[in-house]
């Protein structure tokens, strides 16, 4: 038995502990008596929360101060799994991505080597600022019990308390939200180490202004399903494959990638092709500086005769002086199928941009048949919590 938490090999255990310095040692101990657990979002709903129980069917629930409570109907799991993570993406449908201590371990040596070949410094301490129960939270625990160095928690994200209480040099994991916070605050970039940031494309400006305050950004890509980001800055991890196969997609094989999605066999027999290779839901290209991604398949626009990605368009436009964010996607068209809309948060409620401002603006660096043909100016966008604009609720 793991004596601190009466769970025997071969059985799940949910942690419903909100994100916080709490953490810490609750992730020494997991990980060192080899728990395989799945933590829980305090954001969740009741409701939400009890459909993910019942779709993991652990054999207890760890709640806050160390009460355990047997879970009816436990459901075994591998003894090599190290943890169980929920992700639904945008689209709002749970689904528990397996991933083995194997898996979790690869991805933690590759983020290492590909840190350190950019010179970031082995030992550098890490500042974590997202929840655990989401992948790139829970991996700087990870990263930090194996590689042993200091981590510093917070319970949530805010910008003052990060600066103020980042070590410096620290590394920190952040979605492209909290880069722009950051910026505006005119935060002394140049005291932390590595900015990793993924979960969703960093707009271009932001990144230069995040740049000139002395930042030094690597971009992630990577899924749930592949354990976090194994590409940093377009190059992969050593032993990820990529591969563009038909539509753009991007698929990934290497020794991070997940076992498969729990109690959902269906799910996971769609995920991969005979090959081990896991269909991932973006689009992309490989280009001479690596992979470059162009959006979600599911977010392409077909306008006329015309595939349009949302992404590309949104990086067209975010340089814009007036625009603070933006968000695209496509609107019913009764003759062309679609037409490309852009969503708006303007720099300031008095001057905001015009249509052709914003078509003009993008013309200048992709055609202008792809510019939007529509423009909506709204008070903020809508935001799964890992930074991704859901465009199904843009409108």
């Amino acid at each position: 038995m793991a004596s601190a938490f009466d769970i025997a090999p071969g059985e799940l255990l949910a942690v419903d502990v909100p994100a916080g310095p709490a953490w810490v040692p609750l992730l020494h101990r997991l990980w060192s008596e080899q728990v395989t657990f799945l933590p829980l979002d305090e954001r969740l709903t009741g409701s939400e929360r009890d459909r993910l129980l019942d779709l993991a069917r652990p054999a207890a629930v760890l709640g806050t101060g160390g009460a355990l409570t047997v879970y009816a109907g436990a459901a075994p799991v591998d003894e090599d799994l190290a943890v169980v993570m929920a992700t639904s993406g945008t689209g709002g449908q749970a689904r528990l991505v397996e991933l083995s201590r194997a898996s979790v371990v690869a991805a933690v040596a590759g983020s290492r080597s590909a840190l350190e070949a950019a010179g970031q410094e082995a030992g550098a301490p890490h500042l974590c600022c997202l929840t655990p129960a989401h992948i790139g939270g829970l991996l700087v625990l990870v990263r930090s019990e194996i590689a042993e160095v200091p981590v510093v928690v917070h319970e949530r994200f805010d910008a003052d308390r990060l600066m103020r209480d980042a070590p410096v040099g620290a590394i920190v994991s952040l979605v492209p939200a909290m880069v722009s916070r950051l910026v505006r605050a005119r935060a002394d970039l140049a005291r932390l180490g590595t900015m990793l940031v993924g979960g969703a494309p960093l707009d271009h400006h932001v990144r230069a202004q995040a740049e000139s305050l002395g930042a030094t950004i690597v971009e992630t890509y990577g899924l749930t399903e592949a354990c976090g980001g194994v590409v940093y800055d377009g190059v992969p991890f050593d032993g990820t494959e990529i591969r563009i196969a038909d539509a753009g997609r991007i698929e990934l094989r290497g020794p991070t990638v997940m076992r498969g999605y729990r109690h959902d066999p269906a799910a996971t027999g769609a995920a991969f092709d005979v090959r081990g290779w896991l269909r991932t839901s973006d689009a992309g290209r490989l280009d001479d500086e690596g992979l470059q991604v162009t959006g979600r398949l599911d977010d392409a626009i077909r306008t006329g005769a015309e595939t349009v990605w949302p992404t590309e368009v949104e990086r067209a436009i975010e340089s814009h002086p007036k625009v603070a964010e933006v968000g695209v996607a496509g609107r019913p068209h009764p003759e062309w199928g679609q037409q490309v809309v852009a969503f708006v948060v303007p720099r300031t409620i008095d001057d905001p941009p015009s249509l052709e401002e914003i078509r003009d603006h993008a013309s200048e660096v992709i055609g202008r048949h792809k510019a939007p043909r529509e423009l909506v100016l709204v008070p903020e966008l809508p935001r799964t919590p890992g930074g991704k604009v859901r465009r199904s609720h843009l409108g």
